[in-house]
């Protein structure tokens, strides 16, 4: 007797179904009479497609709100049918980050109508627990990364009341209406940028579209734009009617290069007032 699989999540128990792979069933001549599609009677090729659908489907179900009527076509088109079978096959053998039902907990958090600021990363981080969603943000309980903690110091420049945290988790930055958005999605576990290439820089790319034609005529945005992957990912949008920030990346190896005095954080309170709108409480507990 077959052993049942138990599946306690049904969006990360996907990922982990054995029959993804399994060589095809040859028709029988009952099949063959039968007027019905049956997996089994299709090549490898064309069952990973039909499968791949159906990932498509739980992938579309994760977004929420607004963001799952403005992307909703991006979940047919051929990059990103491409783009679920790769981690499919990916997530067979290897571990990636972060967990599925998380990969677009950057739509879950603020709907469209309330984004006021977007914050570009580049990839999710590589570790452990780590990845949730959020770019440059951990969970509680997860060490805080050393290109947050010169995130803090910068806004521990631009606001005396500010209170240093203990951890990393940037939850109330999104409920305030920061989008916190990496350019690639997903990433194989200790190996950073695995996942680029893939296709979710078309899709987020789509995102970034999306939203500027959004609140085309309505209210202008504010682009943090830290470091030359995140100014290039915007290169090809049309910001003309939004505030562009401009920075090194917070990182180690350049933040000494201007990004402690960028002044960022105090500038994207003051661009916010001038449109009477209420400006974000860095502050994250």
């Amino acid at each position: 007797m077959k052993k049942t699989v138990k599946n306690t999540n049904p969006i990360d128990s996907f990922f982990k179904q054995d029959f993804l792979y399994k060589p095809a069933v040859k028709k029988s001549k009952i099949d063959k009479t039968k007027k019905i599609v049956k997996v089994a009677q299709y090549d490898v090729k064309e069952r990973k497609e039909m499968i791949g659908f159906d990932q498509v489907s739980i992938f579309e179900n994760l977004l929420s709100g607004t963001w799952k009527f403005l992307l909703k076509d991006e979940f047919d088109k051929p990059y990103f049918r491409k783009l679920s079978l790769f981690l499919t096959k990916e997530s067979q053998t290897k571990t990636i980050y972060p967990p599925v039902s998380e990969i677009f907990s950057w739509s879950q958090y603020c709907d469209i109508n309330d984004i006021k600021v977007v914050i570009i990363g580049q990839d999710p981080y590589h570790g452990k627990g780590q990845a949730h969603g959020l770019c440059f943000s951990v969970k509680k309980g997860i060490k805080p990364p050393p290109s947050l903690k010169n995130m803090y110091k910068c806004i521990g420049n631009d606001f005396t009341n500010f209170k240093k945290p203990k951890h990393g988790y940037l939850l109330n930055w999104a409920k305030q209406g920061v989008l916190l958005l990496n350019a690639v999605l997903t990433v194989e576990a200790s190996k950073a940028n695995s996942h680029a290439g893939k296709g979710w820089e078309i899709f987020t790319d789509e995102i970034l579209r999306n939203l500027i034609d959004h609140f085309s005529n309505k209210r202008k945005l504010i682009f943090l734009l830290w470091g030359a992957y995140a100014q290039k990912k915007t290169k090809n949008l049309n910001l003309t009617n939004h505030y562009l920030l401009k920075s090194v990346h917070p990182s180690p190896l350049s933040a000494h290069r201007g990004f402690f005095n960028c002044q960022h954080f105090l500038k994207t309170n003051e661009l916010l007032s001038l449109q009477n709108l209420p400006i974000i409480d860095w502050n994250v507990d």
